[in-house]
C-alpha cells in the first residue's frame, strides 16, 4: 500500500491504473461501494488501483467559512482507504489555484499524465474543474480523448441514497446509532488529552478530555456509551470501553466551555496526557442535564457507567 502527499510523489514509472476520485469525509458505505470497485476492477484488469482525496476541504477554499463538519481526519481518510484494498491513496493539497483549473486540464494533468488512467470510477454526483463545471457525462467525453473509460456509481447501500451530509445531521441531532449504519462504523471524534478543570476524577470519573481538531463533527450534547481508543508507544492498540459526556458541564457555576470528555469504565490508572486518542460512538444513552446537586450528579454518572457497561458488551 502506497501513501502519497501530493501528485509529484507519484513515480513517473507508475504504470496505468484503475482510479477513483473524491473528498470520501467519512469514508461511508457509499463511498466504500465506489473504492471497493474501483479495486475489484483493477484485478479484473491485472492493474492497480488509486484513491484521490483532497485535503482540506474543497469547500473551505472556494467559500472560506463554509467548512462543513469533517467526519473524519485526513490521517483517518487514509486509512480507511488503505482498507478496501486499494493499492494507492494520493491526497491532493486543495487550492484556490487547483479550483480554477479548467475541467479537461484536470483531467489530463491528474488522471492522465500522473496516474496514466485506464479506468475511471465516481460518484454519480462527482464534479470537477473550475466552478464544477466538469461532471460524469463530460469525464466520459474526456476519457474518449485520453483514451480512458469512466462511470459514476450510485452512493448507495441497503437500498438507500448514503451522503455525508446525512451523516453529519444525524451526529447533530445525537443519533449516533443512525450515523454508525451508514458510516459502517461507529461514528469517531480524535483530538489530544488535554487537562481540565478535573471535575470527573474529583468525583471518581477520571476522563480524558479532548482537545479535538478545528471543524470536527462532534454528536449534540449528552452521555454516550463508545470506546476510547489509543496507539501510541505507551498503549499501543487499545480500546476501552467508555462512557463519554459532551457538553457544557451545566451543574457547575460559571460559563461552560464544550467539551468531549471519556471515561474508560473501571480504569482510574491511565496517564493519556498528550497523546492522541479517538472516541468511538456506540449509543446515545441521556441528555445533557443540570442536576441540583454534585450527589445527584454522581448518582447518575453511576447509572450512566453500569448502562455504558450494558451498551459496549456485546
Amino acid at each position: 500500500m502506497r501513501r502519497w502527499h501530493g501528485l509529484d510523489e507519484v513515480p513517473a514509472d507508475w504504470g496505468r491504473s484503475v482510479v477513483t476520485i473524491g473528498v470520501f469525509d467519512g469514508v461511508h458505505r457509499g463511498h466504500q461501494r465506489i473504492v471497493g470497485a474501483a479495486a475489484e476492477e483493477a484485478r479484473r484488469r491485472g492493474l492497480r488501483s488509486v484513491a484521490i482525496t483532497f485535503d482540506p476541504h474543497p469547500d473551505e477554499v472556494v467559500r472560506p467559512g463554509t467548512h462543513p463538519p469533517l467526519l473524519s481526519t485526513a490521517r483517518r481518510r487514509i486509512e480507511l482507504l488503505e482498507g478496501l484494498g486499494t493499492d494507492a491513496v494520493v491526497v491532493v493539497p486543495f487550492t484556490l489555484e487547483l479550483s480554477r483549473v479548467p475541467p479537461d486540464e484536470f483531467v489530463r494533468s491528474v488522471l492522465v499524465e500522473r496516474l496514466h488512467a485506464a479506468h475511471v470510477i465516481v460518484g454519480e454526483d462527482f464534479r470537477f474543474g473550475h466552478r464544477a463545471k466538469g461532471d460524469v457525462p463530460l469525464l466520459q467525453e474526456l476519457g474518449e480523448k485520453y483514451d480512458f473509460t469512466a462511470e459514476g456509481v450510485p452512493l448507495v447501500a441497503n437500498g438507500g441514497t448514503i451522503s455525508s451530509t446525512c451523516i453529519r445531521e444525524r451526529l447533530d441531532e445525537g443519533r449516533v446509532e443512525d450515523a454508525a449504519h451508514a458510516l459502517g462504523r461507529p461514528h469517531r471524534v480524535e483530538g489530544v488529552v488535554v487537562r481540565g478543570h478535573q471535575r470527573g476524577r474529583a468525583l471518581g470519573f477520571p476522563t480524558a478530555n479532548l482537545e479535538t481538531l478545528p471543524h470536527t463533527a462532534i454528536p449534540a450534547d449528552g452521555v454516550y456509551a463508545g470506546w476510547l481508543v489509543c496507539d501510541s508507544d505507551r498503549y499501543p492498540a487499545s480500546r476501552w470501553p467508555s462512557a463519554i459526556s459532551i457538553g457544557t458541564n451545566p451543574t457547575f457555576e460559571g460559563p461552560g466551555e464544550r467539551t468531549v470528555e471519556a471515561y474508560a469504565l473501571g480504569r482510574d490508572d491511565l496517564d493519556l496526557y498528550g497523546e492522541h486518542v479517538g472516541v468511538d460512538f456506540q449509543a446515545r444513552i441521556r441528555d445533557t442535564l443540570k442536576f441540583d446537586s454534585i450527589e445527584a450528579l454522581i448518582e447518575e454518572m453511576h447509572r450512566d457507567v453500569a448502562r455504558a457497561g450494558e451498551l459496549t458488551s456485546g
